[in-house]
Order: structure tokens, then sequence, then C-alpha cells
């Protein structure tokens, strides 16, 4: 069966994992991992996107996050990509790194959030790299070490951790060492990796009981919550895809748009289009590249292709846009 289109709402709660190909090794030393943990909490820092929990293992990682306003999957390529160029520089290697599709599963916040917490940061026990819940207390390469203030990082949000424990920080680190102890005792939990008919609702025996009394239940692989959640994540996906303006559309306007906007700025369009670095039509590219991406829900390869600049450009354009207030 195909797999289905990736659910990337911003500000939604994804548990995302990302594996080496073939089962290969994603790190070999303690260089290769603070070199993949200082990029993964510089670009959530620059792109909003809030990290509650996260491992990183020898062939894989776990991240637990709520995507900025460029969504989960700007954040994810930009991440494995830049980090795979570095780790193939480094090791003088050549090829991919990372399997081509990683893994993200939308969650239901209220229901998983301190389920996912603890699965993720016990990762390095159960697999053995620690041989003890104290031992986590100082381990550098998962997330734990910082919700108790044994390590700072400063891009992890462990506020949102405490608070579901306490209010005063040194109940909320016991409470949340004593639950992580509980959990560790549960094994590994591979409902916590998936969404599905099963998760949604709640065990065999309800889906059992649900076909019996003729009930319908929503269910999708991509989600991880209870049947109205993920209705309501499908609704929400379904209505994006119905407001989406066509891309032949879209760059007709565009088009129309870049000619009207020239005309005024009294530069010839034709220059703009061929990368024409005045600081006039630079301005004037500035500009549109905003609406295009923001106003018109354009990609930054196809608005590219109409300034004359490169999307990587265009991107640049556009987030430091955003970080000025001008995109609202």
């Amino acid at each position: 069966m195909p797999r289905g289109a990736r659910l990337d709402a911003p500000g939604s709660l994804h548990h995302v994992m990302v594996r080496g190909i073939e089962g290969n090794r994603i790190v070999i030393d303690d260089e290769d991992r603070h070199e993949f943990v200082s990029r993964m909490g510089k670009l959530a820092h620059e792109t909003g996107t809030k990290i509650y929990a996260w491992s990183l293992m020898t062939n894989h990682a776990h991240v637990l996050l709520k995507s900025g306003a460029f969504g989960l999957t700007f954040f994810m390529k930009k991440l494995l990509t830049g980090y795979a160029i570095w780790f193939n520089r480094r090791h003088q290697r050549h090829g991919y790194l990372f399997q081509n599709r990683y893994k993200s599963i939308i969650c239901e916040e209220e229901v998983y959030f301190l389920k996912l917490v603890s699965y993720i940061h016990l990762n390095p026990f159960r697999a053995g790299l620690v041989n003890s819940i104290d031992e986590m207390n100082s381990y550098p390469w998962c997330g734990h070490a910082v919700i108790i203030n044994q390590i700072e990082n400063i891009w992890q949000d462990r506020d949102a951790v405490l608070q579901c424990f306490s209010h005063k920080e040194s109940e909320a680190q016991q409470a949340y060492q004593e639950y992580l102890i509980e959990q560790s005792g549960l094994g590994t939990q591979p409902h916590l990796t998936g969404g599905g008919l099963v998760r949604s609702a709640g065990g065999w025996s309800e889906v059992f009981s649900l076909k019996q009394r003729g009930e319908k239940q929503f269910s999708d692989q991509r989600i991880l919550g209870r049947g109205a959640f993920v209705k309501e994540i499908l609704d929400e996906a379904e209505e994006n895809i119905k407001t989406r303006v066509p891309v032949s559309r879209s760059n007709d306007n565009a088009l129309e748009l870049l000619e009207n906007r020239c005309e005024e700025a009294g530069i010839l369009s034709q220059e703009l289009k061929e990368g024409s670095k005045r600081r006039v039509i630079t301005a004037v590219r500035k500009e549109l590249a905003v609406k295009f991406i923001k106003e018109m829900g354009m990609s930054y390869a196809d608005a590219a292709k109409l300034l004359g600049i490169s999307a990587s450009a265009v991107n640049q354009i556009f987030r430091r846009g955003d970080r000025q207030g001008k995109v609202q």
C-alpha cells in the first residue's frame, strides 16, 4: 500500500523517527553526536520549532517536537541534509546517510505527551547504552538530563514537560523521575511509534466491540490519537487541500503581479527574471518573494523560476522577512 502524504500542519505535535540507510550508523563518535544535536538545536531556535524530548542512538534518532511556522518538512529536510553533507565530508564517504523518508506521527498531545517524552528518553536505557536511570542523569545524548537540569540546552523546552507534574521545579523534577522509573518497566511499547485503528480505538477488544455495534472508528497510520482527534486532523488536511490554489493558476496570478509591480517600479520584468542585482530590482524581488510564498502559497522552487534566483535564495528572503516582522 502506498504511503500517504505527510501531514505537516505548523503547530502540530510530531513523534519523528529517522534511521540510517540499511540500518547503518548515523553517528560514529561524540564529535558526530555533538554536531547532530547542535544542528538540531540551532535549527529549532531559527524556525520556532519546540523540542520536548529527543534521543540520539547509534543508527537512529527520536524527536518529539511541535513544528514551527515553516512546518515539519522544512525543519527535517534542512537538519538531515545539512548533517549528512557534514558527515560524508568528515568521514570521506559518499551516498545517502538516512533512509529516504523519515517517519513522523502526529500525536494527540493531551493523551500521549508524557508517554512519548518518557518513551523517547528511555531509549538509551532500553538499548543498554546506559545501565540505570541514575546513569541517564548525566547522559548527554538524550534530553532527559536537560529536564532534570543536569545539562543545559536552551533550545529544549523543559518547562513544558515539568509543568505537567508541578509548578514547583524541585517537585516537578522528582515526579518526572518517578514517572520515568514507572514507565521503564513497561517494555518497548510499540504502539507509541505509529498510529492506526488499534491505537485510535484503544486496543483490539475495543475494535471488536465497535465492529459488533456497527460504529465507525476513524484511524490513520500517520496519526496517534483517539478517533475524534484523527477525524479532526484528517478533516483539516482535506480542507487545506480544497482551499489550495492550483499551481497553474497560482503561477499565472504571480506572473501578472510581477509584471504590474515591475511597471510600477519603472523596471523591466525581463531584467528581474534574468537575475539582475540592481538595487531597485533586488528590492522588488524581495517584496515579490514574500508575497509569492506567504500570500499565494507558492513553493520556493516555483517562486524562484519567476524571480530569477535560486529556491534557497527565496527561502532566505522569506525567513529574513519573517524575522523582521514583515511576514504576519
